[in-house]
């Protein structure tokens, strides 16, 4: 990450106690907790801002189970209380409609919600930020139906200042890579088997064992498309390299195996959906 200048960085710190005195108001506040850089800034956040704070975290196939781990640590690390609730996966969600974060998010939330209630929790809130809303997300239909607050974005923090004051605050995934559930590596409209999320989960943490940091490998059948970093597409093809991550990957499963030359990028299964959005 570039250094600020001060007049940036004064203006970081005006947003942040602007999201401290949105968090107050709050009263006690349930996050919806995923792990990612956003909702772990906004657990520390806030709990800078009240005593009363707790993480939810929503258990199901499509995330992996090492991500998981790392948000059980990370919270743990914080000192705020967890809490994991396991949900069915949404038929929606099994049938990868395009809008399936929509229904994955609306059920969530209103667990969540009725989770808060129990507790005696004032507000819902999630990690959505100022970026968030130029991007196709189905899923912020549901914050809005669900009444969750989105404290960052209300406070106007960009995914680059919550990674520079998540640095700050010496948080141990400021700079961890985005990332989604794992049904968003299967094209849109194919049927989503638990054993395919358990073939991509397996085939990523190889990939990551081996350096690559900003992953994701994407399932059309039985073939992998591979997307990492572009500068690190040599690396990924040097002929040992690519041995053992073939031959990795066909153990999972996999039957070819491709790199694709455009790099890693979010949202590439989203392409075809802009296109026609467009059209």
């Amino acid at each position: 990450m570039k250094s600020s200048s001060p007049a940036i960085e004064n203006d970081i710190d005006s947003k942040y106690e602007r999201l401290q005195q949105i968090l107050k108001d709050m009263g006690s506040i349930a996050v919806a907790y995923s792990g990612g850089v956003d909702s772990t800034f906004l657990v520390a956040a806030a709990k800078d801002a009240t005593d009363n704070v707790i993480a939810l975290t929503m258990k199901r196939p499509y995330f992996a189970e090492w991500e998981l781990k790392e948000a059980r640590d990370i919270i743990r690390e914080l000192g705020v209380r967890h809490k994991e609730i396991e949900l069915p996966v949404d038929e929606e969600v099994r049938n990868n409609v395009p809008n399936r974060c929509y229904y994955c998010k609306s059920s969530t939330f209103a667990r969540f919600r009725e989770e808060a209630a129990k507790m005696n929790f004032d507000t819902l809130a999630d990690g959505t930020n100022a970026d968030d809303a130029g991007e196709f997300r189905p899923g912020l239909k549901a914050i809005k139906e669900h009444n969750v607050r989105s404290p960052l974005q209300e406070a106007g923090l960009t995914k680059d200042e919550i990674r520079l004051l998540s640095r700050n605050m010496g948080l141990p995934d400021w700079d961890k890579p985005a990332n989604t559930c794992l049904v968003t590596r299967i094209p849109y409209n194919t049927y989503v088997r638990d054993e395919d999320l358990r073939m991509i989960e397996q085939a990523e943490r190889v990939l990551i064992d081996h350096g690559f940091r900003k992953v994701r490998v994407r399932k059309h059948d039985d073939l992998a498309r591979i997307e990492v970093n572009q500068e690190l597409t040599g690396k990924l093809l040097e002929q040992e390299m690519a041995d053992e991550i073939t031959s990795q990957l066909k153990n999972i499963g996999f039957t070819y195996i491709s790199v694709d030359l455009q790099g890693y990028k979010t949202g590439s299964m989203d392409q075809n959906i802009a296109k026609k959005s467009n059209g």
